[in-house]
């Protein structure tokens, strides 16, 4: 009878338990799309993080780049940056020093408000990104293109439609 109850749970074992090689079943469909995602994140992200270390960023550094580089010559303030943020940093300011020594970016105070400082990105910055953005499109071309056009809209529909409840 055992051996009959675990052929019946390995077949209907999910894809998901069996990368973790978890014989008990999820508590719920949730929690086991959420071990999902965070497996999935963490699948793709690594990829991501080796070729951002190959130009000396970090993905909150490389994403705050990419928020100035949006921003324009006006720039923005920490607290805007930091409310962009895909994944949060709570130390957003040692952040910004740090990609400032490296001459990434500048800060000045605001004329209209001196408590405002207003973060840019430099030419430099701007530089950096240009030479990530082809090879950051290839690489997520590479990760997810073989889902399809109609595929990905779905996702991140679907996405959108889980962290509405979330926000």
């Amino acid at each position: 009878m055992l051996v009959i109850t675990t052929i019946l749970s390995l077949i209907v074992m999910s894809e998901l338990q069996k990368e973790l090689r978890q014989t008990k079943p999820f508590k719920s469909k949730e929690e086991e799309l959420y071990l999902n995602l965070a497996r999935t994140t963490e699948a793709l992200g690594w990829k991501v993080v080796e070729l951002l270390k190959s130009f000396e960023l970090t993905g909150v550094q490389y994403n705050v780049l990419r928020i100035l580089r949006g921003a324009g010559q006006e720039g923005l303030i920490c607290s805007e940056i930091s409310e962009r943020l895909i994944t949060k940093d709570s130390d957003i300011t040692r952040l910004l020093e740090r990609l400032e020594n490296r001459r990434l970016i500048e800060r000045e105070r605001s004329a209209k408000d001196r408590r405002h400082v207003i973060t840019k990105i430099t030419d430099e910055g701007l530089q950096l990104l240009a030479e990530l953005d082809e090879p950051v499109v290839n690489l997520h071309r590479q990760q997810l293109g073989h889902l399809g056009e109609n595929l990905l809209e779905q996702l991140n529909a679907l996405l959108v439609l889980a962290r509405s409840q979330v926000n």
